[in-house]
């Protein structure tokens, strides 16, 4: 019975094969992870950025990286390395012999295949004559010729040959493994233990215990969850936090100890940089003992982002430190404002604490911003254009022109802004307008309801309430010109004398005022009297025509129009009091109309809510990216994108009525959901839908949101679907007693 043997490779051909397809995993996917990008792209995209950007400190940041750096090169070397070798080791192997060809007799003997015996044995002759040993041959070639005469000669070889495909019969199956035989050489099998003990028992637990042990300490914000914790201690202990307490309580986080992050660092200069910045900021609660707020990392960084704010010039030593702690600054208020909200949730669900005000969780919204801008609280908004200082807030403040916001800058007519900015040269002026174009202008729409309820829009007490608010996202300088547009399209329609849209719109009054089951009859009677005589136009309808018309000749035509149309619809109701037969259609017409247009305002609901469910799935399957528009900032180190908070508060009690929605991906449109329960009393609430920016100051926006909640309706304990009238209990009860009796009849047929 055949067997199996395993053998190494002791001449190390088979090797190449295993190193070629190793080498091969590694270099591919390689590749195309981590070979940079077109850095013609990324030229090309700062080059169109450099108008609006070019003295933003990210932006020059990202010039002097892109010159300096030296790790793109490095990476192309080393995978064009790895790809020599790859193509070295399969250029080895495809050089490789076979080793293992199938045996045939043949070919050996240099005969086509199916030759007869007599042709075989001549060719055999020959062939010993040439390479016989005693003739002077080849001993092994004249052996192979032997057993390839005997395998075509021999009916018992010739049987082997084609049942195994070998002469002498089956014989065991030879399994090469692709290592070199030295590996399980006796001699070196200490050294071979000592590598797998290396590899495996120590360098692989290290390094997974190493990844598992830093993961456990970042939250999914990569986060330490120390500092998710402190955050949590704090605005629990300071429910109504106020900006110098947030600032304090930010710089604490231990993303800015060097024991808990490599990335930190301090330095011997310190003890000289830290007090100068100090005296000239002036207060900063340098005498508080509480800890974490004494230790020095949390002095240093709470210094550093003041004088960021202040923006200050600070020393060469310490200035990347500073540029660290910027960067890190607005993600650690981000997780502060869900700490505010995780807090909020826990208190209305447990009670027993006091939730984080309003207050607090705005404030570090605000903050951002002031971190994004490098402004202080009190400062104006218009200094985050270029080339605007303290000193020049003056001309803008004046009694004639008084703008104190980009808004009132915006709405300045052109020669106006310029007279007022006419400190500005040209060349500056142009860059202050473009950087002003570039800023955003959001619309919101809201839209309240309650899904999933028969009536959508009536609010009831502890009902799930539904808002979706719809921000569109175009630049301020678009805002300006539909502004003006629209100005001056309706000045030239009023001097125009075309107010065909003030008729349409008074008419359109007239009729919504009546109610739907009126404006059906009167509908169906329209079309009788159409019928039977059409309506002349009147004079003043006419005149409203030519554009000569006042708005009250406007009214009173339409109310005249109203009143021909009653009286000749009471005419025809008297004429039609003495056919009861028509009367009887028309109401089964207006009936039928009613019916079909309450079915379809239920089928548009229907789609409506449909519509709503896709998005809703789209929404969770789709990825968004979060790159949306670069932020103009002058002193943040790094290149941010603008994101929005969006909420409901009652600004009225100071607290949170929905979550804040952190909407990441605002680029053209978005729409978002807010949901929250109604309140469990009846009455009108007022809310406010409001909506921040976390990197510009004073685009913030407040839109009044009127809530009416009415009492539930309350539960129906015996419902009409489970009331069965008597004849159907009747009818079963009979279709019961029948069963049976047939039942006991075909038993009695049985026996």
């Amino acid at each position: 019975m055949a067997g199996q043997q395993f053998q190494y490779d002791d001449s190390g051909n088979t090797f190449f094969y295993f190193l070629t397809s190793f080498v091969g995993l590694i270099v591919i996917p390689a590749t195309y992870y981590l070979w940079p990008r077109d850095q013609n792209a990324e030229q090309l995209r700062l080059k169109s950025l450099r108008k609006v950007h070019g003295r933003c400190l990210w932006y020059c940041l990202r010039l002097m990286k892109s010159q300096q750096s030296i790790i793109p090169t490095l990476k192309k070397a080393a995978l064009l390395f790895g790809w020599a070798v790859f193509l070295l080791l399969a250029y080895k192997v495809s050089k490789l012999d076979r080793e293992y060809q199938e045996y045939n007799p043949y070919e050996v003997l240099g005969l086509d295949q199916g030759a007869s015996v007599s042709e075989i044995k001549k060719q055999y002759r020959l062939l010993s004559l040439k390479f016989h040993p005693d003739k002077g041959g080849d001993e092994d070639l004249f052996m192979r010729i032997a057993k390839a005469h005997s395998a075509l000669t021999n009916d018992e070889s010739r049987q082997n040959w084609e049942t195994y495909g070998n002469p002498d019969g089956p014989k065991a199956t030879s399994f090469g493994i692709a290592l070199p035989a030295w590996i399980v050489d006796s001699k070196n099998s200490m050294l071979v233990l000592l590598v797998y003990g290396l590899a495996f028992m120590v360098i692989l637990p290290v390094v997974v215990g190493t990844w598992w042990y830093r993961s456990i300490r970042y939250s999914g914000d990569q986060i330490l969850i120390n500092t998710t914790q402190l955050f949590m201690h704090f605005m629990y202990k300071t429910p109504n936090m106020n900006m110098k307490r947030l600032s304090m309580v930010l710089t604490a986080a231990f993303e800015f100890d060097p024991r808990s992050n490599k990335e930190a660092t301090i330095r011997p200069t310190d003890n000289i940089q830290v007090p100068q910045l100090i005296r000239e900021l002036g207060n900063i609660n340098v005498k508080k003992k509480e800890p974490p707020f004494c230790y020095p990392y949390s002095l240093k960084a709470r210094v550093l982002v003041l004088a960021h704010l202040a923006r200050m010039e600070v020393s060469d030593d310490i200035e990347e430190d500073q540029r660290f702690v910027v960067r890190k600054s607005p993600a650690l208020l981000q997780e502060m404002v869900n700490v505010g909200c995780q807090l909020t949730m826990m208190a209305n669900s447990r009670g027993g604490f006091h939730a984080p005000r309003l207050v607090s969780i705005e404030n570090c919204m605000k903050l951002t911003q002031m971190i994004v801008q490098g402004l202080q609280e009190s400062k104006s908004p218009l200094l985050q254009l270029p080339h605007f200082e303290e000193e020049h807030l003056r001309y803008c403040v004046s009694k004639k022109y008084k703008v104190r916001s980009l808004q009132d800058l915006v709405s300045l007519k052109d020669s106006d802004r310029r007279s007022m900015l006419r400190f500005l040269g040209e060349e500056k002026y142009d860059e202050v307008m473009a950087v002003l174009a570039s800023f955003p202008s959001i619309t919101m729409d809201t839209k309240l309801q309650v899904l999933d309820d028969e009536d959508s829009n009536n609010i009831t007490a502890g009902s799930i309430v539904t808002v979706t608010v719809t921000l569109t996202r175009k630049r301020m300088a678009v805002r300006v010109g539909r502004m003006e547009g629209g100005l001056v399209g309706w000045r030239e329609g009023w001097s125009d004398g075309g107010r065909q849209g003030d008729v349409s719109k008074t008419k359109a009054k007239v009729w919504q005022n009546k109610t739907k089951a009126a404006k059906k009859t009167k509908q169906s009677k329209k079309k009788k009297l159409t019928k039977k005589k059409p309506l002349p136009l009147p004079a003043a309808k006419a005149k409203q025509a030519n554009g000569s018309a006042s708005g009250s000749e406007v009214v009173a035509v339409a109310k005249e129009d109203e009143e021909d149309r009653s009286d000749k619809g009471s005419e025809s109701e008297e004429g039609n009091k003495d056919s009861p037969s028509e009367r009887d259609e028309e109401s089964d017409k207006q009936s039928d109309t009613e019916q079909d247009e309450i079915a379809g305002d239920d089928e548009e609901e229907w789609e409506a809510l449909q519509q709503s469910v896709q998005r809703r799935e789209r929404a969770l399957l789709e990825t968004k990216s979060k790159v949306t528009h670069p932020v103009y900032s002058l002193y943040y180190p790094e290149e941010k994108h603008e994101w929005w908070w969006l909420y409901i508060a009652d600004r009225k009690d100071q607290t949170l009525v929905s979550m804040p929605y952190h909407v990441c991906t605002l680029k053209d449109t978005e729409e978002v959901e807010l949901k929250f329960p109604a309140p469990s009393k009846t009455g009108n609430y007022q809310y406010s839908v409001i909506l921040r920016s976390d990197s510009y100051l004073g685009l913030d926006q407040i839109r009044p949101l009127k809530l009416e909640v009415h009492e539930a309706k309350a539960v129906l304990d015996n419902h009409p679907q489970w009331d069965i009238p008597e004849t159907e209990e009747e009818d079963e009860e009979q279709e019961d007693s029948d069963g049976i009796e047939e039942s006991e009849e075909e038993d009695e047929d049985n026996d």
